[in-house]
């Protein structure tokens, strides 16, 4: 489910975490914890490694609210890109330590195994984030095996309307492996923390 909040109520978070508001930050774990914790267990497939990037991520949170930029994007973007980020950093340590323990795993193999993962977490995300009228019709298409035909019945809308969200819900989740390497990220944005 989204969590969808304004701008201003991210700029008021900001400022209230800025001034070392210990509520601010309970308030911001409560609505982005999960978020947070599925995102980084998606990746490492480990609920001990999710947990500690839970606890990594809202750290560096309070540590650094500046680090936030409102012209980027959303908060609830911000933390979730926070989240990728450091599981991949997590998992690219895990794998390394592997290596070099003689497992056979190459680094081709293991940059695979980042992506796959990386546009698995990333496709959860674009899910828990689109409207919930496109996430519903992609859910009667997917989960339940229905055609548009059947996801208008059930929706209620017309077949046209129905085949315009399953469309646009589709192309949302196609930007999940749209991830460009020459694209640059912002300040606290494309590095672990």
């Amino acid at each position: 489910m989204a969590h969808d909040a304004s701008p201003r109520w991210d700029r008021k978070m900001q400022q209230r975490l800025a001034r070392g508001e210990a509520a601010a930050l309970g308030e911001l774990y409560d609505r982005f914890a999960s978020l947070v914790h599925h995102l980084a267990f998606r990746i490492l497939d480990d609920e001990q490694a999710a947990d500690r990037v839970t606890r990594e991520v809202f750290g560096y949170i309070w540590e650094n609210p500046d680090a936030y930029d409102p012209k980027h994007g959303s908060l609830r973007s911000w933390v979730a890109t926070l989240s990728h980020r450091q599981a991949v950093h997590r998992l690219r340590e895990s794998e390394a330590a592997s290596i070099a323990e003689g497992d056979r795993a190459t680094e081709e193999e293991v940059e695979a195994k980042i992506r796959d993962a990386s546009a698995a977490a990333r496709a959860d995300y674009i899910v828990t984030s689109m409207p919930a009228p496109l996430r519903a019709a992609l859910e009667l298409a997917y989960f339940h095996r229905r055609d548009y035909r059947q996801a208008a019945a059930t929706l209620g809308v017309t077949e046209d309307e129905a085949r315009r969200r399953l469309r646009l819900g589709l192309q949302l989740l196609s930007t999940a492996n749209a991830h460009s390497p020459h694209t640059a990220s912002p300040p606290g944005y494309g590095r672990a923390l």
